[in-house]
């Protein structure tokens, strides 16, 4: 069982120590001793004070003063000295509706925020040129009757909802030499061949008061067959501009449409069209013509006056809009437009679907077979518009440039006008009204139209809006959230601080507490038997006792 032991020496002050300590101990040995333990008891007040010191430091600002100094309205009116009463409750409850109040406006603005809304501006801005834009025609009718021989019609039939068993009804040309040549058909030879040529529709063509020509337009294939663009600039063509608004400043061409050059409808397919006229499309040269979806219709027998305007789109994209910087990732577009991602979409379609390409579509596949149009690519391609919505995603394109149109028509011609155009032509009065037709394509006035989308609410609006809350309901501002910030800072790091004192403190005073020792440990320790045998007189090391001279009788006495 261990033992504890403890040895206490206590003197008086006044009177010596009797016995063998009282003759060692003399009246020089008494005064060192009181002026130790006087410097002992300076030294514990300087460090009591140095302690004290410390924790005032050290402790963190007290709450009301914190709040008489900081910057927050309403709080030093309810942390006041001597506690809470009813005044400081009634600003508490102030204080608290106000905060409500501040949050709830503040979770509307981010809200808002969050949904991303944008508005639209319009504006239009006025130039001295414009560049006209392209302008492609195309007969509604494909195939000229007097290019058509009996091969020829026997390979179309299943375009034409034709049997092989009818009788067309209508006289035939003789075959041509691509019927002997031993080639297989091939339907973009055949519509290059007997389609309506612009030479012999084209009868008068001007562009601001200058006479144009076949030569101004270029050849072009849409699912209308053969058709030709004006102002295409390609083929190192230059764009033409305008510096004039109105009629007579644009292009103005007289057409011939060759009613009696179309073919009979003997079925209905996605091929035959029960129009005559042409479809025209007006559209930047950044991007192919998709006519059959995109194209207004000009029917003879009227002059028809397009008026257009220039319209930049500007789209914000996600989350604000729906637009996305997209690059044309194809093999047959340079640039990226929504019709020539249609296009493009749709070709991979077929040639996945039908090993074939239609006539206007681009690439190198072989082109479909009239008995594919009818099997296979016109039933895949109006799948694709009318269901299938997920293979062609085009997305929007965040600048756009487009031509609003306003179209009017007058009756031509009129009946002084008819005798000299037919005699003009050399046609006959009904011909000239059933075929003849004028369009006049101009600028309404010379200037573009911008659509734009923008930010309706922005970061810096919404940090305005809680800035402008926070001061009405509780009179803040970012430097006060910073304040409470502090604040908090200096409480936690107080504690901790304490914390780490007091686990300090109790290590210094576990150390300082007495020695356990066992018997065994005092026996085989034992400074007395040591001792009896030691010469008297004999002295030892000053700190065996603090602030104390050696003795050489003190080992007598503890003993």
């Amino acid at each position: 069982m261990p033992i504890q032991i403890f040895c206490s020496v206590s003197f008086s002050s006044g009177e010596e120590a009797p016995g063998p300590l009282g003759d060692v101990w003399g009246p020089h040995q008494r005064r060192q001793r009181d002026n130790s333990e006087s410097e002992e008891e300076e030294e514990e007040k300087e460090q009591e004070a140095v302690r004290k010191e410390a924790r005032e430091e050290d402790s963190p600002m007290d709450l009301v003063a914190f709040a008489n100094s900081c910057t927050l309205h309403g709080a030093s009116h309810i942390f006041v000295e001597g506690g809470p009463g009813p005044r400081q409750a009634l600003w508490a409850v102030a204080f608290v509706l106000a905060l409500g109040a501040f949050l709830c406006q503040v979770g509307d603005r981010v809200a808002y925020y969050l949904s991303y809304p944008h508005v639209t501006l319009l504006d239009e801005v006025a130039t001295t040129e414009l560049a006209f834009p392209a302008v492609t025609l195309c007969n509604t009718n494909a195939v000229r009757l007097s290019q058509l021989s009996y091969p020829d019609l026997l390979y179309l039939a299943p375009m034409l909802g034709l049997d092989e068993s009818d009788d067309p009804g209508v006289p035939l040309a003789p075959p041509g030499p691509e019927a002997f040549s031993g080639e297989p058909f091939n339907l973009h030879r055949f519509y290059n061949r007997s389609c309506h040529r612009l030479e012999d529709m084209l009868l008068d063509c001007s562009y601001c008061g200058g006479p144009c020509g076949p030569h101004n337009f270029s050849v072009v294939f849409t699912r209308y067959g053969k058709c030709y663009t004006f102002n295409s600039g390609r083929d190192g063509r230059p764009r033409l501009k305008t510096m004039k608004g109105g009629t007579g400043n644009g292009l103005e061409i007289m057409l011939d449409i060759q009613q009696d050059e179309y073919l009979p409808v003997w079925g209905e397919t996605d091929e035959t069209s029960f129009e005559a006229g042409i479809k025209v499309q007006i559209h930047s040269q950044d991007e192919p013509p998709f006519i059959d979806q995109l194209g207004f219709g000009v029917a003879p027998g009227f002059q028809t006056f397009v008026s257009c305007q220039e319209q930049r789109l500007i789209y914000l994209p996600p989350p604000w809009g729906t637009c996305k910087a997209v690059t044309m990732d194809s093999d047959f577009f340079d640039s990226y437009s929504i019709t020539a991602c249609r296009i493009d979409c749709e070709t991979r379609y077929l040639v996945e679907n039908c090993n074939c390409r239609m006539v206007h579509m681009p690439g190198d596949a072989p082109y479909c077979t009239p008995e594919q149009y009818k099997e296979c690519a016109d039933p895949a391609l109006d799948f694709l518009v009318e269901k299938d919505q997920e293979y062609c995603v085009c997305e929007m394109p965040c600048n756009l440039t487009r031509y609003g149109k306003e179209l009017s028509m007058v009756k031509i011609p009129s009946k002084a006008s008819a005798k000299y155009l037919a005699k003009k032509f050399n046609k006959s009065e009904q011909y000239i009204g059933e075929n003849i037709l004028v369009l006049d394509i101009f600028f309404e006035v010379l200037n573009y139209e911008t659509i734009e989308q923008k930010k309706a609410y922005e970061i810096a609006g919404l940090l305005g809006d809680i800035g402008g809350q926070m001061g009405l309901f509780i009179g803040a501002s970012i430097l006060t959230v910073l304040e409470l910030f502090d604040y908090a800072y200096e409480v936690i790091k107080h504690k901790l601080c304490r914390r780490g004192k007091c686990q300090k403190e109790a290590k210094r005073s576990s150390a300082d507490k007495g020695v356990a020792l066992s018997l065994d440990d005092v026996k085989r320790h034992n400074p007395c038997e040591s001792l009896r045998g030691h010469p008297a007189g004999m002295t030892y090391a000053a700190n065996i006792l603090p602030h104390h001279p050696a003795r050489g009788t003190f080992e007598d006495f503890t003993c």
